[in-house]
């Protein structure tokens, strides 16, 4: 059982909520052991005999709790959540896929993503915002430098979060990027100017995307977010995911710590998309438990329903199982895409462009089907319960307006497309380019 998901909360014991007399069909009554409905359905898809799991979310479940208590106030009254990234640093959240012997928790990727869902369960912004520290991980491990390995793995084990600093608003060419590096006294220094930097603002260090004198096409810099001439700015005004931190983020002079190589982690790309398909998992989850209490604790009835309590109505049931059975799919959705990676990443049979075309398709295949689910089911909520619902002090919508945000990344209406052209054509995704403007364009009719 999940952290938000205790039987008793809504004050109503279910087991008294079965009526043989009005059903043929078994009521929990029935059972020789009297159960709580939740606890008959699997919290995630999947083995449930994962003793590494178990141990990891029993570290973690108390936190996510105390971050899902102040989530609906949070996001209404737009409060960064330092505090909770705080409370998950303490236990190292971030360290989860360093070794034991190096400090970690020896985490596998897919029991990353499962504590990740259960996370966004809790409070979407605060899952979304560990997207680039949990990317730049996976390259760690993978270094072939063992003295930059060893240094990040420290860092990471002890606590350092890492964000990202990849997009340039505007400006840059297609493929070319405005944010430099240039060699000054002996040392690189970074100047120029990102925006959608989730999670940066929350970071101890941020990965930034620059053009090299030296080197063609992009290169990683990294920097320490404490120096002077970092400017962190929360200016992103999305209607959703708007505590990520995904704003503008300057550098003016800023030294540069390292440079991380870029020829060896074929699965960023699709980790960056696959911890979004996680949080829309959450939010599912989250969506899903809202709508659960909320029907459990409503009076009101309607003269256009069938005269009985909402916890009763047939209609009402029905798309609260439809919710609860979208929530499930997408979750396996996820974590199936998650393990295809996952198996990709120690397949000896894959080059790396193979390799990088199984972690592409399995997260673009996630995205196309877990999107439309999650938009329908953090829309469907409200069909339950009436426009009471649709109030600010409900804030209800806040799963909406979320999930609509995060699918509009990358942008998803091409994932499909991509696959496709697999499918049929045997053409394998692309590795991406700089996002920037097409410097031909003359605008439509000219």
């Amino acid at each position: 059982m999940s952290f938000g998901e205790s039987p008793n909360s809504s004050g109503l014991d279910f087991n008294q909520l079965s009526d043989p007399s009005q059903t043929s069909a078994m009521g929990l009554d029935d059972f020789e052991e009297q159960l709580p409905t939740r606890q008959l359905l699997k919290v995630t898809p999947g083995s449930g005999a994962d003793e590494q799991y178990d141990r990891l979310a029993e570290i973690f479940r108390p936190i996510f709790a105390q971050i899902a208590s102040t989530a609906r106030d949070r996001d209404r009254n737009r409060v960064l959540p330092f505090e909770q990234v705080g409370l998950l640093n303490r236990d190292r959240f971030g360290a989860l896929r360093i070794p034991v012997a190096e400090g970690g928790y020896g985490a596998r990727l897919v029991d990353v993503f499962r504590l990740l869902i259960e996370l966004s369960e809790a409070d979407s912004h605060v899952g979304q915002l560990w997207r680039a520290h949990i990317a730049f991980v996976e390259s760690v491990l993978i270094l072939e430098d063992q003295e930059l390995r060893s240094k990040w793995v420290t860092r990471i084990a002890a606590g350092q979060i890492v964000g990202n600093a990849y997009t340039e608003r505007g400006g840059n060419a297609l493929g070319t990027l405005n944010t430099k590096v240039t060699e000054s006294e002996g040392r690189w220094i970074v100047d120029g100017e990102k925006y959608y930097c989730t999670g940066t603002i929350f970071a101890d260090w941020t990965a930034v995307a620059v053009a090299h004198p030296e080197k063609p096409g992009r290169q990683i810099a990294v920097v320490s977010t404490q120096r002077s001439g970092v400017k962190i700015l929360d200016d992103w005004d999305g209607f959703g995911q708007g505590l990520t931190g995904t704003g503008t983020t300057e550098f003016h002079q800023v030294p540069v710590d390292c440079f991380i190589p870029q020829t060896s982690n074929d699965s960023e790309a699709a980790i960056y998309q696959l911890v979004l398909t996680a949080v829309q998992a959450g939010i599912a989850r989250a969506a899903l438990n809202d709508l659960r209490v909320s029907v459990q604790n409503r009076t009101r009835i309607f003269t256009t329903g069938t005269g009985v309590p909402a916890y009763r109505e047939p209609q009402v049931l029905q798309l609260v199982g439809e919710v609860s059975a979208e929530s499930f799919a997408v979750d396996s959705v996820v974590i199936g895409a998650v393990l295809e990676v996952e198996a990709a990443l120690v397949d000896p049979g894959l080059n790396d462009e193979e390799r990088y075309a199984v972690c592409e398709l399995s997260a673009n295949r996630a995205q196309t089907v877990v999107q439309p689910l999650v938009l329908g089911a953090t829309s469907k909520i409200f069909d339950g319960l009436g426009a009471s619902s649709t109030s600010v002090v409900c804030n209800l919508d806040r799963h909406w307006r979320n999930a609509r945000t995060i699918a509009t990344h990358n942008p998803a209406i091409y994932k499909a497309r991509i696959v496709g052209d697999y499918e049929i054509n045997a053409v394998q995704p692309q590795r991406l380019l700089v996002t920037g403007e097409d410097s031909n364009h003359q605008g439509y009719g000219a």
